[in-house]
Formats: structure tokens, sequence, C-alpha cells
């Protein structure tokens, strides 16, 4: 019988209470140091949100780090969601998402492996053993750290969803807020994430106004930009033969297969060419199980049309499916992903990269001055 909206929401209200109440006594025990807050000798940037899931938190990691690598030695440190394994992982060739976590996984091979990358689920314990490994690392990024605040950043990123701004929402379990909305204000940038292309001034104005930030909070807008059709099993495919979404016609077929939070955005990206297009949703970082597998084969045989037959998924979910020994292996030749890259919108928001590395060299001079 279906839960009366209603009832579930005055059932709910009180938990959500509840845990507003306690994050937000953390938060002031933090501020009156009665929880410390561990400093280091560099500059450590964290990346992060307010609420759960799906803001962009790994793509926007790569772009800091991609802005980043050339001017400082940068590694990056996340707890490794979902990663089989426990404490300090440094991230090698031989490293799998079982053992650090499909994001990180993502995030080394992005860079080939040249910037480190590492997991712990106690960062200041992480950020201790990374610096004892390579002392010449000068900058760390914390991916989805804004909650772990034993760390004191030099600079706090926070994103919100353009689809699912913090202003509209409200605490766990009533919404999808890990803290009040007030807590964005520790922020130095925040970012709205996965904007559209044609996004009106009237929308602008909107999150300027509802977000009300500080004087010096820095508020920018961007957005991904959809990369080509690239093989999850590059052994298997004539890269001469790589098909394009712009290729595609109304006899081709997609099935779209999506392990992410919110995977309408990537189904809407494919539904601009001509093919038909079949989505596949499972949770967010799903291990695919044997079973799941003989699902999407099923689903891939019934695949309407007499042209080209293909399986797309995200970056993110290629990094579990190209480990996984299930796999079936007709279908590898045929299985692509879609990269994506993070754009900032410069022409609204001032420039995110020159304003970052303003916030880096202001904390390096007040840490050489107080020495």
């Amino acid at each position: 019988m279906p839960t009366n909206p209603l009832v579930a929401n005055l059932a709910l209200r009180p938990i959500s209470w509840i845990f507003g109440a306690v994050t937000a006594t953390r938060n002031q025990l933090f501020k009156w140091g009665m929880l410390k807050q561990q400093t280091f000798d560099v500059p450590i940037i964290v990346v992060g949100n307010i609420a759960i899931g799906g803001t962009g938190k790994t793509p926007h990691t790569e772009f800091v780090v991609g802005l980043m690598r050339h001017k400082y030695n940068v590694a990056v440190i996340s707890r490794g969601y979902k990663r089989g394994t426990s404490g300090f992982v440094l991230a090698s060739r031989r490293s799998s998402p079982f053992d650090i976590g499909d994001e990180p996984y993502q995030i080394y091979h992005k860079f080939d492996g040249k910037v480190p990358v590492a997991v712990c689920e106690s960062r200041t314990k992480g950020i201790q053993k990374l610096l004892s490994l390579n002392p010449k690392i000068n900058l760390i990024v914390l991916d989805d750290a804004f909650q772990h605040r034993y760390v004191k950043p030099t600079v706090s990123i926070v994103l919100t969803e353009f689809n699912r701004p913090v202003f509209y929402d409200r605490l766990l379990p009533l919404g999808r807020l890990r803290e009040p909305m007030s807590s964005i204000y520790r922020a130095d940038m925040v970012v709205v994430t996965k904007c559209p292309p044609d996004i009106r001034p009237l929308e602008y104005r909107l999150f300027k106004e509802k977000l009300d930030l500080i004087a010096y909070q820095k508020l920018y807008f961007s957005s991904y930009v959809y990369g080509e059709l690239t093989p999850v099993f590059s052994d298997d495919i004539d890269l001469s033969e790589m098909p394009r979404i712009s290729w595609l016609n109304e006899n081709d077929s997609i099935l779209a297969i999506a392990g992410i939070a919110h995977p309408r955005p990537f189904a809407k990206w494919l539904r601009r060419s001509k093919a038909k297009v079949k989505l596949k949703s499972f949770p967010d970082h799903h291990n695919f199980q044997r079973r799941d597998l003989e699902t999407i084969s099923s689903l891939y045989q019934q695949l309407p049309g007499s042209g080209r037959k293909i399986i797309v998924t995200t970056e993110k979910d290629a990094v579990r499916l190209a480990n996984n020994p299930y796999y079936p292996p007709e279908l590898k030749s045929v299985t692509f992903y879609i990269p994506i890259r993070v754009k900032m919108d410069e022409g609204r928001s001032q420039s995110f990269s020159a304003d970052l590395e303003k916030l880096i060299a202001r904390a390096n001079l007040a840490r050489q001055l107080s020495q």
C-alpha cells in the first residue's frame, strides 16, 4: 500500500530536526575550538557539497587538479567510497576500483598516473602519510571532504547542482542536505554545477539572490562538456572504425548504462543524437554483479533498429565495467563511454583559476609571515 506523503513527512520531520541539531552542535564545537582542526604546511583545497550525491565532485576535483598541476606538485586524497580495503592506500598502476574506489581510480588514470592519488578514511592521517612518502608535494586536493572538518582547508569549494539547488532542499531524511544551508557560508568558492547551455540572465540572478553569499565569497557557474565515444575495452575494437554520436541515425540504437546519482543529463545528452536510446539505471557506485551483466546483455539483444547497436556508459561506470571479470566478451567491442570535462562560464563568473591562485598565494604569504 503506498505511503501517504503527508504522513511520511510528519514522521520524518523529528528525525530531520535531530539530525540538524547534531550537525549544528558539531559545527559549533569546531567554531569554539573544542574540536580541533589540524593545519598543514602545504595548501589544502577541499572540494565538496552539503547535499548527498550528484553534484559533480569528481569532475570538479579533476578540473581543479588540471588547473593547478602545472604550477604545483599536486596530490589528491579521497576516502575511497565503497572500496574493499581500509586504511591508507596509494594508487598505482596495479590498483583496481576494489582497492581504492571507482572515483579515485578514475582520477588516477585521468592524469595517466602522474598525479599521486591516495585514499584514507582519515584525511588527516592520509595527508601525513602522503607527505612523508613524497615531500615534494606542495598542494593537496581533498575530494568530498567539506564535512571532514578535522583538516583546516586553505580553500573550500562547495558545489550545488543547478537542477537541485540547496536553497530548495531540506535536511536529511526529509531532503538531501547533509548540513543546513547556512553551512555554505564556510566556503570560499561556490560553484553552481551542471548548468544548461541556454541558462538565462534571470536564472543567474536567482542563484545570486537565493544563495545570498557573503562579500568575500565567490560564485561561479559550470557545465559539462561531453567528449566523443571512447571504447571501454580498447583492445577489443578497431579504432579506425570508431563510431561517433553525430554519425548515428534513426536506424541505430543505444543502450545507456548509468550507475550514477542523477543519470538524466547523461541520457538527455545521448538523446540529442538521432538514435533510439534505452536507459538502464543502477544505484550510484553500483558494483555490477553477474546477474546485472546478464540483464545488460538481454537488453542489448532486444534493442530495436536495423543499424548499429552500441552500449554507452558514463565515465565512472566505465571504470567498474572495464575491471569486471564477468563482462560478456561479445559486448566488449560495442561498449563505449562518454568522457566529460568541466567548463566554467567565465562570461558570468570571475576567473575561477585566477581567484583560486590568489587564495592559495594569500594563504602561503600568511603562513610565511607567521613563521
